[in-house]
C-alpha cells in the first residue's frame, strides 16, 4: 500500500496528469512487489475500456458539444427564462432550470458549464448580478447534469461495479430534481439579502412562443431518457440517438452546423474521449492490483471491524469521499474507489444502485472545490474573475448540494423509488 499510494501521490504533486499517475504507481508496484511482467499494465489497462457499455462515453460528450454549437443551448436558456425568470432573482432560477433540461442531454458537469454557463454569466452580468453570484449558482447548477440521466459518471460507476445503468439512470432523476430545488431555495435567500428583481414579467403568450422555438431541442431528453426507461434502446444506443438527433437539429432544421463546425467539434470530441478513457483505463489497473493484492478486502474487514453501524459507516464514506474529491477527477475516483467501498457497503444491506447515486453526487461536489475543481477553473475563464473569487461565489452554495447529499444517503427511498416502480 505504501508503494502504490505513496508513487501515486509522488506522481500527482510533481503535476503528472491523474491517467499517467495512476499507471505509474501501478507500474512502480508491479516491478517491486511483484513477478509478473510489466505487460499486465498494457492487457489490464485494454481490459478496462473493452465494454460496451463505455461506448456510450464518446457518444454523449458529441452530443452535448453539438448541443452547445447547434444553438440548441440558447433555445433552452430562453425557454427557462420564459418560464421561470419572472421570479426574485429570476436568472439565478433560470440558471438552475437550464440546467436541468441540458442535464437531460449532455451527462456532463463541465459540459453544462462550459456550454450554457458561457450564456448564462453573460446574461447575468449584463443584468447588474454580481459575478461571484453568477458564477456560484452556474457552477452549483452544472453539478445537477450528472444525476439527472443520461450521466457519464453513472455510465462509469455501473461497468466498475456491474450495476445496471437503466436502474442508475432511473434512481438518479429524483436526486437530481431535489438539487434542483434545494439550489432553488438558496437563490431565493440571495435575491432577498441582495435585493434582486425580476427579470421578465410573466407572459403565457412569451412562454408559448419560447415553447414552441424550443420544443424540438426539449424533445432530446424526452427521446434519451424515455427510449432506456422504456426499454426501447439501451444507453449506449441511446447515446448514438441523440448524436444522430443533434446533427439533424443543427445541421438541417436550425441550420447553425455546418463542415467546418462538425469537424472541430468531432476534433474535440476525441481529444476528450481520450482523456476520459485514459483516466478509465489508468484507473482499472490501479483497481485490479487493490483487488489482486486483497487491499480492498483488508479495507473492508478494518471498517466492519471497527462497527457494523450503517450511519457510521455511510457518513465516514462520505467524509473519505468528499476528501477524495478535493484532488482526483470523478471518473478516476469511481474506477479505483467503487472496487474498495462497494462491498462495505453491500455487506451492510446497503443497495449497489443507492450507493452509486450517493458516490456521484459526493464527487460532483468535489468538482466545485479546489484545488481540482475543474468547473470552477472553467467558470472563472468564462466569467473573467480570478480562481479565489469563483471559489468565494461558489462555498456558499455547497451548502444546499451537502444537505441534499444527507438526504440521499439517509433516506434510501429517494433513489430507490423510481428503479423500484420501473425495473424491480
Amino acid at each position: 500500500m505504501l508503494i502504490l499510494f505513496g508513487t501515486l501521490v509522488l506522481l500527482l504533486v510533481i503535476g503528472l496528469p491523474v491517467a499517467l499517475a495512476l499507471t505509474g504507481a501501478s507500474l512502480m508496484f508491479l516491478m517491486i512487489e511483484s513477478s509478473l511482467p510489466p505487460v499486465v499494465v498494457v492487457h489490464r489497462m485494454i481490459n478496462g475500456i473493452d465494454s460496451f457499455p463505455l461506448l456510450a462515453v464518446p457518444f454523449f460528450i458529441l452530443a452535448g458539444n453539438l448541443m452547445n454549437h447547434g444553438g440548441i443551448t440558447d433555445r433552452i436558456f430562453t425557454f427557462a427564462k420564459a418560464l421561470v425568470g419572472w421570479m426574485r432573482g429570476g436568472l439565478g432560477h433560470v440558471n438552475i432550470g437550464a440546467s436541468v433540461l441540458f442535464a437531460g442531454m449532455s451527462g456532463a458537469a463541465v459540459a453544462d458549464a462550459g456550454g450554457l454557463g458561457t450564456v448564462e454569466i453573460k446574461a447575468m452580468k449584463e443584468s447588474g448580478y454580481d459575478a461571484d453570484f453568477a458564477v456560484g449558482i452556474t457552477a452549483a447548477s452544472s453539478t445537477i447534469g450528472p444525476l439527472i440521466p443520461p450521466s457519464l459518471p453513472l455510465i462509469v460507476y455501473g461497468v466498475v461495479s456491474s450495476t445496471s445503468i437503466g436502474q442508475l439512470f432511473a434512481a438518479g432523476l429524483l436526486p437530481g430534481l431535489l438539487m434542483a430545488v434545494a439550489l432553488m431555495v438558496m437563490v431565493a435567500w440571495y435575491a432577498k439579502v441582495r435585493n434582486y428583481g425580476r427579470d421578465a414579467g410573466f407572459a403565457w403568450l412569451v412562454l408559448w412562443q419560447a415553447f414552441n422555438r424550443a420544443f424540438l431541442s426539449l424533445l432530446t431528453p424526452i427521446i434519451i431518457v424515455g427510449g432506456i426507461l422504456a426499454g426501447l434502446f439501451t444507453p449506449t444506443e441511446a447515446a448514438i440517438a441523440a448524436c444522430a438527433y443533434a446533427l439533424v437539429l443543427g445541421g438541417f432544421v436550425y441550420r447553425t452546423l455546418d463542415f467546418r463546425k462538425i469537424k472541430a467539434i468531432s476534433l474535440d470530441t476525441i481529444e476528450t474521449t481520450a482523456i476520459v478513457l485514459m483516466i478509465v483505463a489508468g484507473a482499472s489497473i490501479f483497481s485490479w492490483i487493490l483487488t489482486s493484492t486483497q487491499i480492498t478486502e483488508m479495507v473492508a474487514n478494518g471498517i466492519l471491524g471497527y462497527t457494523q453501524n450503517v450511519v457510521l459507516v455511510l457518513l465516514l464514506i462520505n467524509l473519505v469521499l468528499l476528501v477524495v474529491g478535493l484532488f482526483m477527477e470523478p471518473v478516476a475516483a469511481i474506477t479505483i474507489l467503487t472496487p474498495v467501498l462497494l462491498p462495505v457497503v453491500v455487506a451492510l444491506g446497503v443497495d449497489p444502485v443507492h450507493f452509486g447515486i450517493m458516490m456521484v453526487l459526493n464527487l460532483m461536489i468535489g468538482l466545485l472545490t479546489p484545488p481540482v475543481g475543474l468547473v470552477l477553473y472553467v467558470l472563472a475563464r468564462v466569467a473573467d474573475i480570478s480562481f479565489e473569487s469563483a471559489v468565494r461565489g461558489t462555498t456558499p452554495f455547497l451548502i444546499p448540494l451537502v444537505i441534499v447529499l444527507l438526504l440521499i444517503t439517509y433516506v434510501p427511498a429517494i433513489t430507490l423509488w423510481l428503479p423500484t416502480l420501473l425495473y424491480r
